[in-house]
């Protein structure tokens, strides 16, 4: 794999991704998304010997928009972040990637850019020396606005980023992947292991970027806060499955918190999709998908916030993926042969 072009490991492996045969997803309208789609998966699944790793995933992500990509320790969100990338191959399913089917091709990555957690970067390499390399391996390089961004964050270019703070390597790791110009960011928690002050001026860089067109952004994170703060569409996993994909605005208006006396909410339970119950010997209070309106006038009704939506789905009882068989794509023009086999050494688990 080639150090900063297209999707890049910075670290130097030597692995390659085999491609195999797979469909782009058909144009269609699914969970969530409005307007021109940056990314469109069917079905998409991902099985690793006894292991479901993501499964029957369709969403959607707008184009222009940053997405929040949300889910406990693995339920899939690093795995749809790779397969999204080309950087592995799907059990089953159809997916589409601006307008193409990911792979590990010139043409597809220079649009790709992916940041893993762990923020690979050569260590004893300044930030001038990723600079020079990545105009050597990108066609639309823009080494001037990296250099412009690092200096407006005072980092020095002339210093080893090991030697840099965790908050400036991950400013140098952004800056890098805006410098190749892609149409499509993924971001796997590029920001969980900063303080509050680094993460607010990464996510303030990202958002400047996505203002100024032609970007998409799907940002990976447990921070609810700090995506509440940039980003305007959700995709929640759990469990390998999808639960819930929108808009967030949308997906906040409908959902509602029901609270009121203990009692039978049987009645409520029948009229509205709840999502969860908690109940004390004075008090029972819900938080349900509305289907109508709530007519049941002992209980008051207020909105619900982005955390309390993603911890009550996240809380859900999920029924467990099935057990992983190897699986053949059924496209709008009928069968594929099955994907060929990952070697496991390379492809494991989401982590």
């Amino acid at each position: 794999m080639t150090p900063l072009h297209g999707v890049p490991d910075l670290r130097g492996s030597d692995h390659e991704v085999p491609v195999g045969s797979f469909e782009a997803a058909a144009p269609r309208e699914t969970h969530g998304g409005r307007g021109s789609a940056a990314i469109a998966t069917n079905a998409l699944s991902k099985h690793y010997r006894k292991v479901s790793a993501l499964t029957d995933c369709t969403i959607t992500v707008p184009e222009g928009r940053i997405t929040a990509l949300i889910g406990p320790n693995g339920a899939g969100k690093t795995t749809l972040l790779r397969l999204l990338a080309g950087l592995a191959v799907p059990t089953a399913g159809e997916m589409t990637v601006n307008g193409g089917i990911p792979r590990q091709d010139p043409a597809f990555l220079t649009d790709i850019g992916f940041l893993a957690q762990e923020i690979p970067l050569y260590r004893r390499m300044s930030a001038a020396d990723h600079i020079r390399v990545g105009a050597h391996l990108n066609p639309r390089w823009d080494g001037a606005s990296m250099r412009e961004r690092l200096t407006a964050l005072n980092i020095p270019l002339d210093r080893a980023v090991g030697k840099l703070s965790g908050g400036q390597r991950a400013q140098v790791a952004l800056a890098l992947i805006l410098a190749k110009q892609p149409r499509l960011l993924l971001l796997d928690e590029p920001v969980a292991a900063l303080d509050p002050l680094a993460r607010r001026n990464f996510l303030g860089v990202l958002a400047d970027a996505v203002a100024m067109g032609n970007l998409t952004v799907v940002l990976s994170s447990h921070l609810i806060a700090d995506l509440e703060r940039v980003c305007d569409h959700l995709i929640m996993l759990a469990s390998s499955r999808i639960q819930l994909c929108g808009d967030i605005e949308d997906l906040l208006a409908e959902h509602r918190v029901l609270t009121g006396p203990s009692k039978d909410t049987a009645a409520i339970e029948r009229s509205q999709r709840v999502v969860q119950v908690t109940c004390t010997r004075r008090q029972t209070t819900l938080l349900v998908r509305l289907n109508g309106p709530v007519i049941d006038p002992a209980f008051q009704v207020s909105e619900v916030s982005l955390e309390e939506l993603a911890l009550a789905y996240l809380g859900e009882e999920v029924p467990p993926a099935p057990a992983p068989v190897r699986l053949t794509p059924v496209t709008p023009g009928g069968t594929i042969p099955p994907y060929p086999p990952e070697p496991s050494a390379v492809f494991g688990g989401d982590r």
